[in-house]
């Protein structure tokens, strides 16, 4: 199937003997599983001179790194929508679907990383005030009828029951180590199960948008929202009564949870399967 990378190309607080930002293309392997070993991902980083910003540079510089992994990923995602034509343009030229995407996990924790351990160490760091990459959401939009679960309900699990979730029997699905994220052993994890005979078909429909989180609104009216992309969001339930509390209990277990949660896919409440299981990070703004 090949991996699934996440990848940068942006200044750095590095500037070269003109006294001109520094370009750095990063690329790292997204996990993809809960038993996967962060230090098994592929990492690849190119410094680019700021007079060869450009997707040819971007293009020759993304073969390189697969000849370094000895693979081509079967998709690449990154997080800064400003880059989206140059990206994408690259992509296409060697012919690797891209999107822009929230779902950068270990991407991000790889660029915190270097921004404070890596480059003030450098001898050209220059620091400076880095604005944050605003990750807006668009205003939510119905999901197709033929699509929505008939049944949904909120539900936790013990961090470590995941310690065995490549065993579980799933179509399709996507998760990442929990210590990645500094999530204990001990922790309840929250999360939404979605419950429908149409499940197969649901599971491969939502493979397909880069789910990122579930989130739930209080207003301006009571709404469960599935946020996926670079900016979309989908209308999941609208809820009333007693179920408005239980979605707020669910945001508040979410922060206790250190932003992890997850939603999955069942045919009904009596069966073990999953159609589908997506373990979820809602990452903050950078």
């Amino acid at each position: 199937m090949g991996a699934i990378w996440e990848i940068d190309f942006y200044s750095r607080p590095l500037v070269d003997e003109r006294q001109k930002k520094v370009w750095e293309l990063l690329i790292c392997e997204s996990p993809g599983t809960t038993d996967r070993s962060t230090d098994d991902l592929f990492r690849f980083a190119r410094y680019c001179p700021s007079d060869r910003v450009n997707s040819l540079w971007l293009a020759e510089a993304l073969q390189a790194a697969m000849l370094e992994a000895k693979q081509s990923p079967r998709r690449i995602r990154f997080f800064r929508r400003q880059m989206n034509n140059m990206i994408t343009k690259a992509c296409k030229d060697i012919g690797i679907p891209a999107a822009a995407s929230r779902r950068t996990i270990a991407l991000h924790q790889w660029i915190d990383d270097r921004m404070e351990h890596f480059y003030p160490l450098q001898p050209n760091y220059q620091a400076a005030n880095t604005a944050s990459v605003q990750m807006f959401s668009d205003p939510p939009q119905p999901l197709p009828e033929a699509l929505l679960g008939e049944k949904w309900t909120f539900v936790s699990l013990v961090a470590s029951q995941f310690a065995d979730m490549s065993e579980w029997q799933i179509g399709f699905s996507e998760a990442f180590p929990l210590e990645m994220v500094g999530v204990t052993p001990e922790m309840q994890i929250p999360g939404l199960i979605l419950y429908s005979p149409r499940s197969v078909p649901m599971a491969a429909w939502m493979s397909g948008l880069e789910i990122v989180a579930v989130r739930y609104q209080p207003a301006p009216k009571s709404t469960l929202l599935l946020e996926t992309g670079a900016s979309e969001s989908w209308i999941l339930a609208r809820l009333e009564g007693a179920t408005q509390q239980e979605g707020a209990r669910f945001e508040a277990s979410k922060q206790q949870a250190k932003g992890v949660h997850f939603i999955a896919i069942q045919s009904s409440p009596d069966v073990e399967e999953f159609a589908g299981f997506w373990l979820l990070y809602e990452t903050v703004d950078r």
